[in-house]
């Protein structure tokens, strides 16, 4: 892990280098966060795995810096919200594609659809980041 700037509890943010074992140092830093800040563990298992694919496609596509941030977000009358954002250099927004059954990757864009409230790309002054909404209860 390259730094780690925490905010109130509201927010954490990490940059990793592209290295092997980045997706399991990112899952540990965001389930550990997670259990902090008291997120309901169904929660930060669906956080925890999209996370993981979204590393992993940063790891696999881009020589990194990979950015990781968590950012709970008060609903102002609506409901809380988590909001995961995962930033690589690389400008060029993810493709989604359909999977085949035998196919061995290419389901981590659709399980972020399936599963977040809300999910999308944005270009940043380097590179890219893909951030998704999930619900956080009372």
């Amino acid at each position: 892990m390259i730094g780690v700037i925490g905010t109130k509890g509201e927010c954490v943010e990490w940059s990793f280098p592209a290295e092997p074992d980045v997706v399991r140092t990112a899952r540990h830093a965001v389930r550990d966060t997670l259990r902090e800040w008291g997120v309901d563990p169904s929660v930060g298992d669906v956080t925890v795995l999209l996370v993981s694919e979204l590393v992993t496609n940063s790891q696999r596509y881009t020589p990194g810096p990979i950015g990781v941030r968590l950012f709970r977000q008060d609903g102002n009358g609506a409901a809380p919200v988590l909001r995961v954002e995962v930033s690589d250099p690389l400008p060029d927004p993810p493709v989604a594609r359909s999977a085949h059954s035998e196919d061995e990757s290419g389901r981590g864009l659709q399980l972020v659809a399936c599963s977040a409230r809300r999910w999308g790309t944005r270009r940043g002054r380097t590179g890219k980041t893909v951030w998704f909404e999930l619900p956080l209860s009372g």
